[in-house]
């Protein structure tokens, strides 16, 4: 199996043997359940479905609650899919916690970025902002988006102001700085996408 799903704590930053400062994000992996596992025989491939957190009864569509009654287990939130290596042998309603990552150096954590609303060419692609003095009128307006073409057209994929953030991110090949597994926490150096108590997923780095 080489991920698992997970919930952001926050950051804060830890010391190592030299002294020197180290960033870290606090992400709490699992305990996940075993919902589905998908063999060659059956759907095509190998892979294994888990869920994390928890849900109410009464929120749950009531063809997923008989798919989680199949696992003997409570109605989850998150249900994710991972790559079944072939030394696993996972069966239906096990439990797997953090420890799978143990020697493991590297991972990918995919997240939804915070929502920032429609914003301007600055603060969305870093854009330079005009003159503010000598009758300016363009202090924070984007720059011309056309061409001394004619007819004129607005290129594709040109900066613009829009919608910022919101969207899914893939942070890779983040160093794993330590693993606990009594309190199935996973820390690693830098940032990750999204907010405070956001779901991400946790996978091992190719």
């Amino acid at each position: 199996m080489n991920g698992m799903i997970g919930k952001k704590i926050g950051m804060t930053r830890l010391f190592d043997d030299e002294g020197r400062h180290v960033p870290v994000t606090v992400i709490e992996v699992g305990p996940c359940i075993v919902t589905q596992v998908k063999t060659v025989k059956n759907d095509g491939y190998g892979a294994v479905q888990v869920g994390f957190g928890a849900r109410k009864a009464k929120n749950t569509p009531m063809g997923m609650q008989g798919h989680f009654r199949k696992a003997d287990c409570d109605p989850l939130r998150t249900v994710r899919e991972f790559q079944l290596d072939a030394s696993d042998e996972l069966k239906l309603g096990d439990t797997v916690n953090v420890s799978i990552f143990d020697g493991v150096l590297k991972v990918d954590v995919t997240g939804t970025t915070k929502g920032r609303g429609f914003s301007g060419t600055i603060r969305r692609h870093n854009m330079h902002r005009g003159p503010a003095s000598h009758g300016s009128k363009n202090v924070r307006m984007s720059g011309s988006i056309g061409m001394h073409t004619k007819p004129g057209r607005v290129i594709k994929n040109t900066r613009m102001a829009g919608q910022y953030g919101n969207k899914q991110e893939t942070k890779k090949n983040l160093v794993i700085v330590r693993v606990d597994s009594e309190r199935n926490l996973l820390l690693v150096r830098g940032s990750v996408p999204g907010s405070k108590n956001g779901i991400v997923t946790i996978r091992v780095s190719r």
